[in-house]
């Protein structure tokens, strides 16, 4: 039997672990660390668990220190990736770790040097680059087919942008705002694919629409102009074209999204030089909505341009010398997170049985963290800044 541990029992967490037990590799989850215990144990009887089965912790290092486990995930709010994650290093177990794996700085910093310390091999909760649209671009430009690749335009138009305003992603200070919580797999895939190092990053950032006077701490439900608000709770339900009721949905929860603590920017761009001398054109944008929803890359070389998206998908291969199109459907739209989450899953199982690396080590989640902490303080700066780790 493999003995799971967790940190942090989120929603994201729960997902994997299904993706994990259907592997049927023998797995259980056996501890849990949570300040909520109590409404997990309700959960977990109302979806017919038995929370007996699992021994549950208000404190990591209790847990890690009492419990004879063969991996953890973590999966707490953001602020707290790095920290926990260090505390699993620290015992050399076997890491799953959500994204951003840190927020700031003198966490990160810290988490390198736990990695570099610890025997843990880590599977880091990026699904982007394990997914079959990827995995067939990185096969297309290993095999020399476009050449080197000499150019890359990238962009993610988040249809469901409305959750990092409306909810606790609101809070900057929890998330380390919108290039971490985004850009971060956007980064990782493109790294991923060009296997060379950036050196600079250049970003900006703009607040045009999510952006008001409406007082702190507004909830939609008791704002007069519900009837008005296209963000508002009763307008996005109808625009759903929703089957179900209204008072069945979470919206009770929201906030408003033209109050004047919304936090997080509503766009971002970002230019970055990689070793070579060439460069990526990176924007990502959270008020796109419905068929205006695109996340991809346009990679072009000397003898052709690959592109794909996630929400067509479909890459295409414009050969630049020859009248020659390739267009490859990927049947995926059914699959978590594109596919990846399996393959992620996969992964953590076979680091455990110590099989294989991880397909997401520890040091790709580490540079996509610096390079979304060095966009941050290109955008609050107005400066280039070099992607190397200070503090």
């Amino acid at each position: 039997m493999i003995r799971l541990g967790v940190i942090g029992y989120g929603g994201r967490v729960q997902g994997m672990l299904k993706m994990i037990d259907s592997l049927k590799a023998g797995t259980r989850l056996v501890a849990i660390t949570d300040i909520r215990n109590g409404q997990i144990k309700q959960q977990m009887i109302e979806q017919e668990r038995d929370p007996a089965e699992i021994r549950f912790y208000s404190d990591a290092d209790e847990m890690l220190d009492h419990e004879r486990l063969d991996g953890v995930l973590v999966g707490t709010r953001c602020s707290l990736h790095a920290r926990m994650g260090s505390k699993v290093l620290a015992r050399n177990l076997p890491l799953f770790l959500e994204k951003p794996i840190a927020t700031n700085m003198a966490d990160l910093v810290s988490l390198k040097q736990a990695g570099e310390a610890s025997a843990s091999k880590v599977v880091v909760s990026f699904p982007l680059r394990v997914t079959p649209l990827v995995q067939l671009a990185k096969e297309i430009i290993d095999s020399g087919q476009i050449g080197t690749v000499e150019h890359v335009q990238a962009y993610n138009n988040v249809p469901y942008g409305g959750v990092y305003y409306h909810y606790w992603y609101r809070d900057e200070a929890e998330t380390g705002g919108l290039w971490l919580q985004k850009a971060t797999h956007d980064f990782d895939y493109i790294n991923y694919l060009l296997n060379i190092q950036p050196v600079w990053i250049s970003a900006m950032t703009s607040k045009q629409v999510f952006k008001g006077d409406h007082p702190a701490g507004l909830a939609c439900l008791e704002c007069a102009e519900q009837g008005t608000c296209m963000e508002s709770p009763r307008n996005l339900f109808l625009s759903s074209a929703a089957t179900g009721r209204i008072d069945e949905l979470p919206y009770p929860t929201y906030q408003c999204s033209f109050a004047v603590d919304t936090g997080n920017e509503d766009s971002g761009s970002a230019l970055i030089q990689y070793e070579t001398g060439m460069h990526v054109a990176y924007s990502q944008n959270f008020y796109a909505r419905k068929g205006a929803a695109a996340r991809g890359a346009t990679l072009i070389g000397y003898k052709g341009t690959l592109q794909f998206d996630w929400y067509t998908d479909e890459l295409k291969v414009f050969m630049h010398h020859s009248p020659r199109v390739e267009t490859h459907k990927i049947d995926s739209k059914a699959m978590s997170h594109g596919g990846g989450d399996l393959v992620l899953a996969r992964s953590f199982l076979d680091v455990i049985q110590g099989r294989v690396e991880s397909v997401s080590p520890l040091q790709a989640g580490l540079l996509s963290v610096l390079m979304c902490l060095k966009a941050k303080e290109s955008a609050k700066s107005h400066t280039f800044q070099e992607i190397r780790y200070t503090g």
